[in-house]
């Protein structure tokens, strides 16, 4: 796929410069960020140089983490690099667990177009995609943000990527040429040649689809399979990753409505149901998960709150009590905020908050579950809410910090 798919991943109409054919630039140091005072497995923290005024990775679980504040928390920050107005690397900030203050604390540069993050189970390296025409994926060592080297993913604009709870493999997904890889991970964080690529080559593209857009890469939350989104086909494709060698098995398909365009897969802690965000239609779905099959099986279509019309859904994440979730409306920019009932089988949609940004790419929940992250690309900041445990409601916390082109956060 062309320059035109990379333009539409990117909603270029507000944004000048295209990333197609731009040379990925060597690793340099990072730059205006002091070492970081924290251990490997507390690493310091994430987002861009700039004045202030969120499924990535995997994370500790709520029952590990102390509810009372600890100091500042990590966070780090992707953006595009090659467009104008972008940032010039992965931010770094900290965050304020009890505010939510975010401060900028400088940039990993050399690492160019990091749209997507994801940290390694044992918190030393970050991993970040490389949306460019020729894709690629870029791992850093986080305790003294050196640059381990990048690799390619075999195909266009990878969008998406994911660390296997074992630590030894990256999965990530081309969204320009609708494919999936898979990539070693050494004792050190490194990545290795790519041991795997399969694109989606059926069903047929759905209703105004030129061909296949892989959006997502996941592992279920009992690690025997891997769950690839892909808005192009309207397809949910399951595999069996062999853990030795590295390579992908096909094992389930599930459809959604033609041309509903998923984008986005979040499981519910409880690991039977899952929720998909549909990009095109404006819709969200509750998914049942077999264990044992790996089959996925797409519920009736909801809606976002946004009423008619599209206004491109983008992520769900999920509380880790499993009481709510919250859903991204960039059009509307907006969040949705639902009641998860029924053990996880059900979503009621409670109604919607402002999102204080515009076009909402992409949200993230702190580890313990009290802070929510808003990545606004188009308005180039990132919105912090506090998150009421009892009922779910959404507390902006502040003015938004100033990051540009927002499109991912990572809170630690």
């Amino acid at each position: 796929m062309g320059s035109g798919g990379l333009s539409r991943r990117r909603f270029v109409g507000t944004l000048a410069g295209s990333a197609a054919g731009v040379t990925l630039p060597a690793a340099t140091a990072c730059d205006d960020a002091p070492a970081p005072a924290d251990t490997p497995d507390t690493p310091d923290a994430a987002d861009p140089a700039t004045s202030g005024t969120n499924s990535p990775g995997t994370r500790p679980s709520a029952q590990t983490e102390s509810r009372e504040p600890s100091g500042p928390r990590p966070l780090h920050l992707g953006t595009y690099t090659s467009v104008e107005g972008g940032g010039r690397g992965i931010g770094l900030a900290t965050y304020d667990p009890a505010t939510g203050r975010i401060t900028g604390t400088g940039t990993i540069t050399g690492v160019g177009d990091p749209s997507y993050l994801a940290l390694h189970p044992n918190r030393r390296t970050l991993y970040a995609v490389n949306e460019r025409e020729d894709g690629a994926v870029t791992a850093v060592r986080l305790d003294d943000r050196e640059i381990l080297g990048s690799r390619s993913t075999g195909g266009a604009a990878p969008c998406h990527l994911s660390v296997h709870p074992s630590g030894r493999w990256l999965l990530s997904a081309n969204y320009g040429t609708g494919s999936v890889a898979v990539h070693p991970v050494d004792a050190s964080g490194a990545l290795g040649e790519r041991t795997d690529l399969v694109t989606h080559s059926s069903p047929a593209p759905g209703p105004g689809q030129e061909g296949p857009h892989a959006h997502q890469f996941i592992t279920s939350p009992d690690g025997r399979h891997v769950l690839a989104v892909d808005l192009g086909t309207d397809t949910v494709y399951t595999y069996r990753l062999d853990l030795k060698a590295g390579t992908l098995t096909e094992v389930a398909r599930a459809q959604t409505k033609p041309g509903a365009g998923p984008r986005h897969l979040t499981f519910h802690p409880a690991g039977r149901y899952a929720y998909l965000a549909n990009e095109v239609d404006n819709t969200v779905a509750v998914c049942t998960y077999d264990a044992d099959s790996g089959r996925l099986t797409v519920g009736d279509e909801q809606e976002t709150g946004t009423g008619s019309g599209t206004s491109y859904p983008a992520q769900l994440v999920v509380t880790p009590n499993g009481r709510y979730a919250y859903l991204a409306n960039r059009g509307h920019n907006s969040l949705a905020r639902y009641a998860v009932e029924s053990d996880g089988a059900r979503l009621r949609l409670l109604g919607t908050v402002p999102v204080s940004g515009d076009f909402p790419r992409q949200i993230a929940l702190s580890p313990d579950g009290t802070l929510l992250f808003a990545a606004n690309q188009r308005s180039s900041t990132v919105s912090v809410f506090h998150v009421d445990e009892g009922s779910g409601e959404l507390r902006l916390a502040g003015e938004p910090f100033a990051s540009p082109v927002a499109v991912c956060a990572l809170p630690l």
